[in-house]
């Protein structure tokens, strides 16, 4: 067997052969799946609604993210990214209450949502300088702890400068292309912690409870309900992703 799967660690498989992570599947969007006798399979209750039980997922995701930040009381904590995981995890990281949540982006409505989530303050990168304003409420330190969730080279440099010494940086995004940094922060300068993050592992329990108890409400990531009939018109509203988030399908 695989030797992660024999220690727990099922969500880096070597195979890597997971339910909606599959590259043996032929096929998506189907009424039915089958899934084998070893399958980890959790069961969402009547109470939570479709709209809301798709958001599952990503809040697992993002519960898991927040977890490896390990956010303490005294941290000041930057979220780089408002976007479904970014909300996710603002919302994990405000049920930690930390001393100072911080979120960047550089769309206004998503910052109105990140607000709803638990920011304390939403900053947008091209209008003010990050770097200095997180200097002037740390007394010059730097943030505790960064975790990124834009997916944009950017904001990688961005949380190395904005870390204090000794700070935790945790990457969460999925990248199109090589990020290119100056490892001589992470060692030589700060010593920072730096952690990947991977999927939702042991964290859909919890989803389906905060989803479902609204302890976490990501009831407005989703932005666009199309008929299934309409599907064009929403993977459009998809991949233009200027005022979209969550875009559904319903039958």
């Amino acid at each position: 067997g695989c030797r992660f799967c024999n220690h727990g660690q099922y969500w880096m498989c070597q195979k890597h052969d997971l339910y909606g992570f599959q590259n043996n599947v032929q096929g998506a969007m189907a009424q039915y799946m089958i899934f084998t006798k070893e399958g980890i399979v959790h069961k969402v209750p009547d109470s939570i609604a479709p709209d809301e039980a798709i958001l599952i997922e990503p809040l697992a995701c993002s519960l898991h993210a927040a977890e490896r930040a390990n956010v303490d009381f005294d941290d000041v904590v930057v979220v780089a990214g408002a976007g479904t995981l970014g909300l996710g995890i603002i919302g994990a990281v405000r049920m930690r209450n930390p001393k100072k949540l911080i979120v960047l982006d550089m769309k206004p409505e998503r910052a109105a949502l990140a607000l709803r989530m638990g920011a304390d303050e939403v900053w947008n990168p091209a209008e003010v300088d990050v770097l200095a304003k997180i200097r002037e409420i740390t007394d010059g330190y730097g943030c505790d702890i960064y975790i990124e969730a834009t997916g944009h080279h950017k904001a990688v440099n961005q949380g190395l400068a904005m870390l204090r010494k000794l700070g935790r940086f945790v990457e969460f995004s999925v990248f199109n292309d090589e990020a290119t940094v100056d490892w001589s922060i992470i060692g030589d300068r700060k010593e920072l912690d730096v952690l990947g993050s991977h999927l939702g592992p042991y964290m859909y329990p919890r989803a389906i409870d905060f989803i479902g108890n609204r302890k976490i409400d990501m009831r407005d990531v989703v932005t666009h309900t199309f008929a299934l009939a309409d599907f064009k018109e929403a993977f459009a509203v998809m991949e233009r992703g200027d005022k979209s988030l969550k875009v559904v399908l319903e039958p």
